[in-house]
């Protein structure tokens, strides 16, 4: 029971940690690439942050179910409680943050504040590099698609009278150095995310028998952290294989794959329980071969 409780605190109190430090990041961002996008209908800060937190709880699911794992294989926890405990606080949490996002979403946008870019006379340009183009919007954000002065570096400044609805000469000034690595996982998390919320819309059965097959999954990878004896090593190795579960569930939920599963299966199974039945599956095998490797070990210490 003293285990428990450790590994219950740990789980709760890196999962919020997580969750609430990622849900700032990614709302800070959305905020910086919705600017970049010019919109034509103010954004509220609610919608935006609602979009954050459903990209942190992504992050937090994977991130917190890694780092429990790691934590119970070092101290040598009981495999079977492990996998209990972190099960269901995983499915606990997303349940909860879920309800909440979606009561917050039901909020009307007049009750939330729009978010004010910029007035007349807004520059926009890369800070980072001060010889690339820049975009004076003689309108500000409120007529983005208006008037405009472009500065282009070793030329004579242009004026548009307006943009037409689209934004082709010169290219926006604001470029993208993210690594390729990083910026594919934050896909596949929104992704994950978007799947997630749509679960939970589609019905709660629906949204429990999705999240509990994925969190299962994630738990039976127990054995990839335990792989070796170096504590990072195994952290590794266990970023490897939940960014694997992550792109089989982008791979698995993409609409090529969900058309070539239903032609296959041909009505037996409902769409919806397709991938679940997949995450089970796999997950059992998993536990199953964990179970004999551990077994195994075991009679070799006993032999010796």
């Amino acid at each position: 029971m003293k285990n428990f409780a450790k590994l219950a605190l740990l789980f709760s109190i890196s999962f919020l940690i997580i969750f609430f430090a990622s849900a700032g990041f990614r709302f800070l961002a959305l905020r910086v690439e919705w600017a970049k996008n010019f919109p034509v209908k103010p954004e509220t800060a609610l919608s935006l942050l609602i979009s954050a937190a459903h990209w942190a709880l992504s992050l937090s699911l994977f991130a917190v179910i890694l780092f429990s794992l790691c934590y119970a294989g070092r101290k040598s926890y009981s495999a079977v409680m492990t996998v209990f405990t972190v099960m269901g606080l995983s499915f606990f949490f997303c349940t909860c943050i879920s309800i909440a996002l979606n009561n917050w979403n039901s909020v009307p946008p007049a009750q939330s504040t729009g978010v004010i870019l910029g007035n007349r006379g807004l520059i926009l340009s890369n800070s980072l590099n001060r010889n690339e183009t820049s975009v004076v919007l003689l309108n500000g954000t409120s007529d983005p698609f208006g008037p405009r002065v472009i500065a282009i570096p070793g030329q004579p400044l242009i004026f548009h009278e307006a943009s037409g609805g689209a934004f082709d000469l010169p290219p926006i000034p604001f470029g993208d150095d993210t690594p390729w690595f990083l910026r594919s996982l934050a896909i596949d998390l929104r992704l994950n995310a978007g799947m997630l919320h749509n679960k939970f819309n589609d019905g709660f059965i629906g949204f429990s028998l999705y999240a509990c097959s994925l969190i299962f999954l994630l738990c039976s990878l127990g054995y990839a952290i335990k792989f070796s004896v170096w504590p990072f090593a195994n952290l590794c190795l266990g970023v490897l294989a939940f960014r694997g579960i992550l792109t089989l569930e982008v791979f698995l939920s993409s609409p090529e794959m969900q058309d070539i599963l239903d032609s296959f299966l041909r009505g037996i199974i409902p769409a919806a329980f397709i991938i679940p039945l997949v995450y089970l599956l796999l997950g059992s095998l998993l536990h199953l071969y964990s179970g004999l490797v551990s077994i195994t070990r075991r009679r070799d210490d006993d032999d010796l």
